[in-house]
């Protein structure tokens, strides 16, 4: 499938392109930046044939026939309306919007113009992750019971968009999005109730520390995210029978194996049975491309359905308000 992508963003050429340049399915055909020596260096480096301009131009080549956006998060909504107008299927970075509300809004236009619409929440598709979905599926722990996640980065750039408001910066919504979403898709449903506390910046008016708990009944996801603490991040599922540890949820390398770690019988808490599964290299990101070119081949369903960037929304607002009180 041939792609373009609109942006020249650090993760778009520093992972994506490169992930879908060596995957099985995609080939990046055009590159955009609002320069046309920014969008040419770009392409340069990177091998891609075409370099636009600007996204309009891009947007208007006939041979593309899907975009990935790795724009700053106020821009997803206009640039995916403006390539679901001009036929092209989106893949584009999370948090799919800003609010629920304009992820409505994106469904919508590509439903009408139909195309294909997708959140790029590539760690959903690794094997790492199929694993550990299997691993619950079979009641290796037991009932999953207890969510916990650690995510944290340190970033002190104040020209950095991840730390301006009027962008979409801040933890929750650049990674705290992660282990909402991934609570919800192992336990399979949405929270009741939602407890949360947020502590902003004092220049930048980001969020710095976000911590929130999610009630899904007699089950628990708690987690907290920063963007001022040293890198670092986790998530442990606790069960009834014994409990699983991830060793690099989200950031999955694409260079070395992953491993989970399965605690189970044993004489916990001191001598747990441990037994650690190694999952063998992959690249989400590529892994993610292939998946949603295959979508489009087939004419969908996306691997995962766009409604459930909405659902994921609605509970990073949900956490805001509960804060804000």
């Amino acid at each position: 499938m041939r792609w373009g992508v609109l942006g020249v963003a650090d993760i778009a050429v520093r992972k994506v392109i490169p992930a879908m340049k060596g995957s099985v399915m995609s080939l990046v055909e055009a590159i955009a930046s609002r320069t046309q020596s920014k969008a040419a260096a770009a392409a340069e480096e990177l091998g891609i044939p075409k370099a636009y301009g600007s996204y309009e131009a891009l947007l208007a080549d006939p041979t593309i026939e899907a975009v990935y956006i790795p724009l700053p998060n106020h821009l997803h909504l206009e640039w995916t309306l403006a390539a679901a107008a001009a036929g092209k299927h989106v893949l584009c970075e999370k948090p799919l919007a800003l609010s629920s509300t304009d992820a409505r809004r994106m469904i919508d236009a590509s439903n009408q113009a139909g195309v294909l619409l997708m959140e790029a929440f590539m760690y959903r598709l690794h094997p790492l992750w199929q694993e550990v979905r299997r691993l619950i599926g079979a009641g290796t722990i037991g009932e999953l019971v207890a969510f916990q996640s650690f995510f944290s980065y340190r970033n002190l750039d104040p020209t950095d968009i991840r730390n301006q408001v009027t962008t979409g910066g801040g933890a929750l919504l650049d990674i705290g999005c992660y282990p909402v979403n991934a609570a919800r898709m192992l336990f399979g449903s949405e929270p009741g109730e939602v407890k949360a506390l947020i502590r902003r910046h004092p220049d930048f008016g980001t969020d710095v520390i976000t911590s929130a708990l999610l009630d899904f009944g007699s089950r628990h996801a708690t987690f907290t995210v920063s963007t001022m603490l040293e890198p670092h991040q986790r998530v442990d599922l606790v069960g009834s029978e014994g409990r699983l540890r991830i060793e690099i949820p989200f950031n999955i390398p694409p260079d070395r194996p992953n491993r989970i770690a399965i605690f189970a019988g044993g004489r916990p808490p001191v001598d747990p049975g441990v037994k650690v599964v190694e999952i063998p290299t992959s690249d989400q990101y590529g892994v993610q491309a292939d998946a949603f070119a295959a979508a489009v081949r087939s004419g969908g369903p996306v691997p995962t359905d766009p409604i459930d960037a909405v659902r994921n929304l609605e509970v990073l607002e949900r956490i805001v308000d509960d804060a804000s009180r």
